[in-house]
Order: C-alpha cells, then sequence, then structure tokens
C-alpha cells in the first residue's frame, strides 16, 4: 500500500480549529520528515518541518507518536506542523486580508532524516477556512462608522462584541471571523486609516466607539442590554476607556493592553486623556541588534503618568486581562497587576488575570505564527515583540478558550 496522509477533517477545517494528521502505509518503524507549507495573499511563504519514525505497523498518528529532535520542533505536538510555521522571508507576519477565503496547507511526506529533503512519498491539501457556513460578512458603513459585522448562522439574537485591533489603522477582520463562528455577532471596528477615516488623527474620540455601541445594541440580532469589547494593544485601550466613560459595556477582553493612554490622546466630550510620555533614548539594543521598547513609557502609576491613567475605578464592566510575560512592547503584565490592585483596594472584584510565560506582545487566535520580531507600532523599527514558539503556541490556546468562556458568561 503506498503511502497516503489522512486528515480530519479531511478536506477543511477552521483557522482556529485542530487538525488531526496521520499517515498511513509506512514500512515498519520507517524515518520520515513531514512539511507543511502555506502562502499568504502576499505570496510570501511560511513553512515548517519535522522527523518522525512510523509504529511497528508503518502507522504514523501525530497525536501519538512524538517529533524527534532536528526539526521545527519535538516532542508529543499534534499541532506543531501547524504553529511552528515560519515565514521564510524573516519578520514577516501572517496575515489575513481576506477572511472569505481559505488559506490552502500542503503537507508532505518526505523520505528520511537528512538536511535535503528526500523522496517525496504522499502529499496532501487541506482548506484553513475563516467562515462557518451560514457566518454573514456584512459591511458597514453607518454615519460614521467603518467596520464589518459577523453574524452567526441563523435568524436567533446573538450576544454581540465590538473587536478594536491595536496601532497600525486599517480594517482587521481574522478575529471577529473566527468568534462569530462561536456564536458572536462581532464588528470588527476600524478606527483610522480606512477609507474616509482619519490618516493621522492627533486624539480618538469615544464618541466614534460610542456609535459603534449604538449600533450593535439596535441591531436585530444582537442580544442586549449591553455589549462586549475584546482589543488588542491600543484597542484594549481603548476598549477599557470606553468602559470607564460610555454606558452599556458589560465585559472587555484586554490582550496585552496599557490601562494608560498612549502615543495618541483619548477624548471623550468636553474631557482628555492625556498621553504618558514616551522616550525614545530608553529603548535597549540587543545582541542580535533588534530594539527592545518595554522601557520607553512613563510609568502610569507614578506621577506625572497618573494623569494618563484610565478610570477603571468608573466602570461596572467585567474586565478580563490577558497579558503575555515576555510582552517587549508595553509592560502589560505590571499594568494589570497594578490596576487590578487598585480596584481591589476600592473593593471591586470585577477583574479576572491570566499571565502566560514566552507570551511576547501579540496574542492571536490559535495557530497563527509566532511574530516575535517585527517592527514597532511607534517608531516603525525593527523591534523585539517577544515570546518563544511552544509556550506561544499553547498559550493562544487557551487564551482563546478564555476569552469565549469570559463572554459567555458575562453577555
Amino acid at each position: 500500500m503506498a503511502p497516503s496522509i489522512r486528515l480530519s477533517p479531511a478536506a477543511r477545517s477552521l483557522f482556529d480549529e485542530p487538525l488531526a494528521i496521520a499517515v498511513q502505509g509506512l514500512g515498519p518503524r520507517q524515518q520520515v520528515t513531514l512539511r507543511t507549507s502555506l502562502r499568504d495573499e502576499t505570496g510570501e511563504l511560511f513553512q515548517a518541518s519535522a522527523r518522525y519514525q512510523a509504529g511497528d505497523d508503518g502507522e504514523l498518528d501525530l497525536a501519538r507518536c512524538p517529533a524527534l529532535p532536528g526539526g521545527s520542533f519535538s516532542g508529543l505536538e499534534p499541532m506543531g506542523l501547524l504553529w511552528a510555521l515560519q515565514p521564510q522571508k524573516p519578520f514577516w507576519r501572517l496575515v489575513k486580508r481576506d477572511v472569505q477565503s481559505p488559506f490552502l496547507l500542503q503537507l508532505e511526506v518526505l523520505e528520511g532524516h537528512g538536511e535535503r529533503p528526500g523522496r517525496l512519498l504522499a502529499q496532501a491539501q487541506h482548506e484553513r477556512a475563516f467562515l462557518r457556513d451560514g457566518v454573514r460578512r456584512v459591511p458597514v458603513r453607518e454615519g460614521r462608522i467603518r467596520a464589518t459585522l459577523f453574524l452567526p448562522p441563523g435568524e436567533d439574537t446573538f450576544p454581540g462584541i465590538i473587536d478594536i485591533h491595536g496601532l497600525g489603522g486599517g480594517l482587521f477582520e481574522p478575529r471577529a471571523s473566527l468568534l462569530a463562528n462561536h456564536g458572536f455577532a462581532t464588528l470588527a471596528l476600524a478606527y483610522y486609516q480606512f477609507e474616509d477615516l482619519p490618516q493621522k488623527p492627533n486624539k480618538f474620540h469615544l464618541e466614534y466607539f460610542e456609535e459603534a455601541v449604538n449600533y450593535m445594541l439596535q441591531h436585530p440580532q444582537v442580544k442586549g442590554p449591553g455589549v462586549g469589547l475584546l482589543g488588542f494593544s491600543k484597542g484594549a485601550e481603548v476598549s477599557l476607556a470606553m468602559a470607564a466613560f460610555l454606558k452599556n459595556i458589560m465585559a472587555v477582553a484586554s490582550l496585552n493592553g496599557p490601562v494608560a493612554v498612549i502615543v495618541i490622546p483619548l477624548c471623550y466630550k468636553d474631557k482628555t486623556i492625556p498621553i504618558l510620555t514616551l522616550y525614545e533614548h530608553k529603548a535597549k539594543g540587543t545582541n542580535s541588534n533588534f530594539l527592545d521598547y518595554s522601557d520607553v513609557l512613563d510609568d502610569p502609576f507614578q506621577a506625572p503618568g497618573n494623569q494618563s491613567l484610565i478610570p477603571l475605578e468608573k466602570a461596572d464592566a467585567q474586565f478580563l486581562f490577558i497579558v503575555g510575560q515576555d510582552d517587549r512592547i508595553i509592560k502589560s503584565e505590571y499594568h494589570a497587576t497594578e490596576v487590578c490592585k487598585l480596584l481591589q483596594a476600592q473593593g471591586k472584584e470585577n477583574f479576572q488575570f491570566l499571565s502566560y510565560p514566552g507570551t511576547g506582545h501579540c496574542i492571536d487566535p490559535p495557530f497563527f505564527p509566532l511574530y516575535g520580531i517585527g517592527s514597532h507600532p511607534v517608531f516603525h523599527k525593527r523591534a523585539v515583540l517577544g515570546g518563544e514558539l511552544r509556550a506561544y503556541s499553547k498559550a493562544q490556546v487557551h487564551a482563546w478558550s478564555q476569552i469565549q468562556a469570559f463572554f459567555r458568561k458575562y453577555l
């Protein structure tokens, strides 16, 4: 029997779902290399490989067989061939612009464990999709709002979440689309550098975000009485400020967000929260010539920084702070720990805190490749974002399930 690859689900799975990989028809204890490849929408190639040995029966099941040393990872890692994908072009990030089309994953089984791949024994293709059948993608251009709403299948009402991305501008849909597959009406909200939104804003007005909250609450398929917010980095900061100043915010999940205003001031009605001072000269060089920016901000818990602190004690929402212990852009663990102490001192218990070792600034949904070194969102220089491959892959899966459980509980 010729070797063949067996996948479950066979042809197509959601990007954040596990994929079971097995090879049958090998020789007893045959040594093979498995390789995965995926091209992004610009054509850049991501690859991972691992070395395996088949069982006595010629079967190789990644859920039971550990990878041997010498590949992208080793040990028992059933999803290693997906989470270990790395760009062939250095410092390139895997981004999904068009969530209506899947990524195409190529799998190959190659003979032997050599530095150069051996003969091709088997290959397969698999689609990694962002939208479950029946999920609707609705472009939103209402008033000033520029966004995309993702609605789960069916005519029911669903808990509503607004997903707010970090600095970098544009409209970012992958996380919102994946959340909709899990039963949430999710609005991916752009807030600058998109269509007719400001290109270089000198402040962000919370009234814009308030309009998005009202849009969601007026939607016939959004189950009230309030909405949840999922924010990353600057988007997390905006989400925390929305909870402090706006009504109808029930739950906020903050991914590596500062708890003070940074880079661009926030204002609401007649109040402006100034930014923490940034000291670019405090960036530290690493031994690989990248910059570590983790110490460039004023401490928001010490004057003069505390003018920039978001008054979270005013918020009625539930908070879930998710932080990477190796975040090199913001001291997110310190920010979240200290703000939880402040809330506790005021007799509040409306917060949860999840801290992940070996996890850097970017916390994406499961199985996105680690983006540990990239462009700094403010200084646009090559910066250490932080994170370590295996630890990060575990954090992604755990955090994603916790985010969904949190919103199910409070929405």
